[in-house]
């Protein structure tokens, strides 16, 4: 059921929300019930109904701030959990890579992940609610997997013609289809091999670094 729209709504889709102090405490207040709500029955326990009696922001008010109650979700789990995995740091673009993919298996394999596959799913039904679950969740989740492709194109690790988020989809896509479909489990051995078939792509056509010859941004070393 959608929310009435009362608010002018940014190129990307997202409803502004009202600023008034009064207006910022309520917004928190929603989104931290439905944070609760989502942590103890998913989405299914996010409700307009559960929300408002949760906080005691009332109906009216959740109306001006989101289209929809799965955009009201999405923008609770996604503030939550968009850093919810850290960047590690091995020393290699190999290495970094692959502890991010097991990392993030393991987040969609635990109950936050089971959440993750309802708000995707229910946002495909759900246009207005899209932009929020883009904005909150993804767009932090692969900002963070942006910053290790720059390391690793400073070191000259990977290969530069390749545009980062098609290396991204590459990369963690496959654990996206498996939380959804379920046709292969979510274990540490599987998300290894998904990152060795992807890496060798990815890292085979980068030079290997010389002595005291550090690669530029974009470019390969020896360059």
């Amino acid at each position: 059921m959608a929310l009435t729209d009362e608010g002018a709504r940014a190129a990307d889709g997202i409803l502004a929300h009202p600023r008034s102090a009064r207006s910022m405490r309520s917004h928190d207040a929603a989104i931290a019930a439905t944070r609760e709500l989502l942590a103890e029955g998913g989405l299914p326990a996010v409700t307009v109904d559960a929300i408002a009696d949760r906080s005691g922001v009332s109906k009216a008010t959740l109306y001006k701030h989101w289209p929809s109650k799965t955009a009201v979700a999405a923008e609770a789990f996604g503030t939550q959990m968009a850093e919810a995995v850290p960047l590690p740091d091995t020393g290699t673009a190999r290495g970094d890579f692959t502890e991010q993919i097991v990392r993030v298996s393991a987040f969609y394999a635990s109950p936050a992940g089971a959440v993750f596959a309802q708000l995707l799913a229910a946002c495909v039904g759900d246009p207005e609610a899209a932009p929020y679950f883009r904005r909150f969740f993804l767009a932090r989740r692969r900002e963070a997997i942006r910053t290790l492709w720059a390391r690793a194109l400073r070191r000259g690790e990977v290969d530069p013609t390749v545009d980062v988020e098609t290396a991204i989809d590459v990369l963690f896509g496959p654990l996206v289809f498996r939380r959804l479909s379920g046709h292969q489990p979510l274990t540490e051995a599987g998300a290894a091999a998904v990152a060795h078939a992807a890496l060798d792509g990815l890292l085979g056509g980068a030079s290997v670094p010389s002595p005291g010859r550090p690669a530029g941004e974009g470019g390969r070393l020896g360059e």
